[in-house]
């Protein structure tokens, strides 16, 4: 195979079979560390998004989870893997194409990091595959529902399903030749294709490309047709399927009639995804961001993976043609991709699934049973909402009335990932509709949503509303909503503010807290924030808010320091502080600095976490709590035990450096105590104390499920908030 056309591409390839454990240290190699500086005391943060990843196999191979539910988390993996690449090593990719020598606080150099990567990918992809085909596959036949092969069907199964294929599927493909005459043929992101070799009327040996569509089902339900196979007994509830590439793979002679078909292999390629805007140089955000979406279709080709069978003179084509190396390479024994396994996870069979269940909506926002209007019950008190085990429908509905309310003047809004078809753009258009200002900050450069976000753009602007497409340099993470009613001879302010997009979708699959409010002096900071985003503002001072990049890093250091200072005053420092990622070196530090002054910190890290935990010395006081459940943890909690006088924080914010500096983030204080203690004594509280599904990061990296967890203490925090009220609502 050849090996040329990227730099720096050699040293790789030669300890490509190196593993994670090459490049963390043992716990007995933290004895001796004194200095902060000290790269053992930072655990890499691709590494460790690679563990996050094992976390949610676990997930698939764990046997009380319905069986259809462990197809959905293996096809997590899939794509959380598929975004890796395109996004984290593409970037290493680029770092090691520019040269990049230097080491990372962890000590690892973008060379070191691809090599730990491959060696780590490959062990994934061992033991997914082995869940996949050992476990999953004939479990799911037990279930009586069969993928079956091209060669079990009977011959008038397969005559029928020739007539679909040539009716139906046929028409799509295109198969496209390479030889002198046509060059080799663009191979889209992430796309199935098959590698087809076929044999001329000459006898001459030539390659082709057919692509998978994806516009066209991807499994095939055999009940459809007359014939089914295996034959079924009276009264059977076997549910019979084909992939489609298996159709395709089989009648590939229609595609090249007069030829051979020898054989056929799949493979997929993985991009570089990552859209580079150079928004300083842009003179239109939307247009420029427009453009890397164009781009990103010709990204380099960061990843090859093939079926394991496929031959070498095969691979060689594509490795050539898509100026690969070997070490760019993975072969896979089973279903590709992997992503794919969501389409077995959509099949209708309730009894395979985690059992449904009716999200509540809190007395107060309840349109059947609610006393006062949502404006009235906001003025009483604060309202909470625990998303998904609170309705997200509040959040549609408040928006709504505030677009039909005379007395409302104004809508303003931060969006970042709202889905399609969106009843919170339609709330929006309603309200311009009835005369209200509304102004939207559309986030264009919201990773792999830029399309989506884009065309909501374009429809409110041609209705009239006053769109932003972001900031120069930032992103707008923040997720806010300000409703401004006039209520007599004064105004006064509504404010929604979240952990979680304004996306209906994902609230019903996320973790997710937010809060409605008209406290005065969080209206008037939620002003000064909208003015900032929208405007010229050079304001670096907010009443309540704590925001990126303005204050949030100054004023949750203060915090920290505050609970060091109560330890060290014996009034006990205690933080609590949940987060989907943790990679910031700054407050890393900050927290070992805590910790060696005897606080106590708690950290429910859902995914990265770049600190070690448990370090004599260093780290002893920290805990370090990863859980993985049935859906998403994705809300932030800052608690600080401040000697008694508790405060939490809540908001859109992880500790990494893109969120301290490159984006607008909101955290904001949670000051109603019956909110607070709920906040304290029934979420983290729970979130503790819960050996389910919690893992417990080692300093070394890996992480230990609780050995206790078959008694009758234990908890799995998720299911306790499902059907769970708040003490107010009991």
């Amino acid at each position: 195979m050849t090996s040329t056309s990227r730099s720096g591409k050699a040293e790789s390839k030669r300890s490509s079979n190196k593993t994670a454990e090459d490049f963390s240290p043992h716990v007995d190699a933290f004895a001796e560390i004194s200095s902060p500086d000290d790269s053992r005391l930072y655990f890499n943060r691709e590494l460790s998004l690679l563990s996050f990843q094992y976390r949610v196999l676990e997930e698939a191979e764990d046997e009380s989870n319905p069986l259809l539910e462990r197809f959905k988390f293996l096809s997590i993996v899939g794509s959380n893997m598929e975004e890796f690449f395109m996004v984290r090593v593409a970037g290493l990719k680029h770092q090691l194409e520019a040269g990049a020598l230097v080491a990372g606080p962890d000590g690892l150099t973008p060379n070191h990091q691809l090599m730990a990567i491959r060696g780590e990918v490959q062990d994934l992809y061992r033991r997914t595959y082995s869940c996949l085909n050992e476990g999953l596959f004939p479990a799911l036949k037990q279930s009586n529902i069969d993928l079956l092969k091209y060669d079990e069907l009977s011959t008038d199964l397969k005559q029928q399903l020739q007539q679909y294929f040539l009716q139906n599927i046929f028409p799509v493909l295109t198969p496209l030749a390479f030889d002198p005459g046509h060059p080799f043929p663009h191979i889209s992101n992430l796309s199935l294709n098959l590698a087809v070799l076929i044999r001329d009327t000459k006898g001459e040996e030539r390659f082709a490309r057919v692509k998978v569509p994806d516009t066209l089902p991807q499994l095939i339900a055999l009940d459809r047709f007359a014939s089914r196979v295996p034959k079924q007994s009276e009264g059977s509830k076997d549910q019979p399927f084909i992939w489609l590439d298996e159709l395709i793979t089989h009648n590939l002679d229609a595609l090249f009639p007069g030829m051979t078909v020898l054989e056929a292999h799949p493979f997929q390629v993985t991009r570089d995804a990552e859209v580079e805007i150079q928004e300083w140089e842009a003179e239109d955000l939307l247009e420029t961001t427009e453009e890397g979406i164009r781009q990103r279709r010709f990204g380099e080709v960061v990843r090859l993976t093939v079926d394991h069978a496929m031959p070498g003179r095969l691979l060689e084509i594509l490795i050539s043609n898509l100026e690969l190396q070997a070490e760019d390479v993975y072969r896979v024994e089973g279903r590709m991709p992997l992503s794919s396994l969501k389409f077995i996870a959509a099949i209708d069979r309730p009894d395979l699934k985690d059992t449904p269940f009716l999200p509540a909506v809190p007395s107060a926002l309840n349109p059947d049973t609610q006393e006062e209007d949502t404006f009235a019950a906001i003025r009483r008190r604060d309202i909470l909402l625990q998303h998904p085990f609170d309705s997200f429908q509040p959040v549609v509905n408040f928006l709504h009335l505030a677009a039909r309310d005379p007395q409302v003047l104004a809508i303003k809004m931060t969006l970042y990932r709202v889905g399609s078809k969106s009843p919170v753009v339609e709330a929006l258009l309603e309200a311009m509709e009835n005369g209200k200002q509304v102004a939207v900050l559309v986030e264009l450069k919201a990773r792999f949503d830029e399309e989506s976000n884009i065309e909501w753009a374009k429809a409110l602007e041609r209705h009239g509303v006053h769109i932003v497409y972001g900031l120069i340099g930032l992103k707008i993470h923040s997720k806010v909503a300000l409703v401004v009613r006039r209520e007599g001879e004064a105004i006064r302010r509504y404010v929604h503010l979240s952990t979680g997009n304004y996306n209906p979708v994902t609230a019903h699959l996320y973790t997710d807290l937010g809060m409605f409010t008209c406290d005065e002096e969080i209206g008037s900071d939620v002003t000064d924030l909208f003015n900032y985003l929208t405007g010229y503002s050079a304001k670096r001072d907010y009443r309540k808010l704590l925001v990126a990049p303005i204050n949030l890093k100054d004023r949750i250091e203060q915090l920290i320091r505050r609970e060091i200072e109560h330890q060290q005053k014996g009034r006990g420092g205690h933080l609590i502080l949940k987060m989907n990622a943790l990679v910031d070196e700054w407050f890393i530090r900050l927290l070992y600095e805590a910790s060696q002054a005897g606080v106590k910190i708690d950290l429910l890290v859902r995914g990265i976490c770049c600190l070690r935990p448990g370090i004599p010395g260093i780290s002893e006081s920290i805990r370090v709590t990863s859980i993985i459940g049935r859906f998403l943890e994705h809300s932030r909690i800052f608690y600080f035990n401040n000697g008694g006088d508790e405060e939490i924080y809540l908001g859109s914010a992880d500790m990494m450096p893109r969120n301290l500096y490159r984006r607008v983030e909101v955290v904001f204080p949670v000051e109603d105590q019956r909110l607070l203690r709920f906040l304290r004594d029934e979420v983290l509280a729970r979130y503790l104390a819960d050996c389910i599904k919690a893992r417990y990061m080692q300093p070394d990296g890996t992480y230990m499920r609780c050995q206790h967890k078959h008694t009758e203490e234990c908890m799995n925090a998720q299911y306790s908030f499902i059907g769970h009220k708040p003490p107010w609502e009991r």
